[in-house]
């Protein structure tokens, strides 16, 4: 999806996302470099984010920075921020991205299991905003976007664990809403519904289960990561500069 619409506040933004080598992060990182902003991007998956980085240069002239780091790691988080605030200035805008949605039956978890669980869909969130929170205060602003998702609002049944965080993330997020909007740092959620993605196309998707889907979408057609950006690149600028705490549902009108 090509989106056009540009917002000038973000040109130059010191931009960090995390997960951002494919899927849905994908589709921001691009975006964000095409507003011409200072983007760098944390993803353990190697080679596409290599690939999607020479892409990018290739096209726009702006090289986003990779940095390969394993979000399940705190030091590794904290070193990722400090290298984007190097790189490109203090970071004013984190999307907090990264995600697994594992299926899993209750009888299976262990409690290895939903610690590690835990550990990519939920912890990470908070720590980025830990690590950029410093730098936003000194600067009088900032903006966070934690990607959350429409799976606990709908029951989903098979992934109770990625559920439990997604829904910790709406409480993460109007928790630092209220802590951190007296130094100007807004913090909202986006919700997406079922976003076909390259991997959800690989794994989960069928004839059969994406018709059953689209039927309960308003708007009946798929949705593809690109859908995700005019809403991410909203909440990141001064178009929403009064909108903090509040969740974003986008699912094609299912809820």
């Amino acid at each position: 999806m090509e989106f056009v619409a540009t917002f000038r506040d973000l040109r130059d933004a010191s931009v960090l996302i995390t997960g951002g080598g494919t899927g849905i992060g994908a589709a921001l990182t691009s975006a964000f470099v095409r507003q011409g902003s200072k983007v760098a991007f944390i993803d353990i998956a190697h080679d596409p984010s290599v690939a999607l980085s020479e892409a990018l240069s290739h096209e726009t002239g702006r090289r986003p920075l990779y940095i390969n780091a394993d979000l399940t790691n705190i030091q590794a988080i904290r070193n990722a921020a400090a290298q984007a605030a190097e790189a490109h200035g203090p970071v004013t805008v984190l999307v907090n991205n990264a995600a697994l949605d594992r299926r899993h039956q209750i009888e299976d978890v262990t409690e290895e299991f939903w610690d590690a669980n835990q550990a990519i869909n939920l912890r990470p969130c908070f720590f980025t905003v830990q690590a950029v929170a410093p730098g936003m205060k000194a600067l009088g602003r900032g903006t966070i976007v934690n990607f959350t998702s429409t799976s606990f609002m709908i029951n989903s049944p098979d992934m109770p664990s990625y559920t439990a965080a997604k829904a910790g993330i709406v409480g993460l997020t109007k928790g630092l809403a209220r802590n951190l909007g007296t130094h100007n740092i807004r913090v909202n959620a986006i919700a997406p519904g079922w976003v076909i993605t390259e991997r959800q196309r690989k794994l989960w998707v069928t004839e059969e289960s994406l018709s059953a889907h689209v039927s309960r979408q308003c708007i009946k057609r798929e949705m593809i990561a690109g859908d995700m950006i005019g809403p991410c690149l909203f909440l990141a600028s001064e178009a929403s500069a009064m909108m903090t705490a509040q969740t974003l549902i986008v699912d094609g009108g299912v809820l």
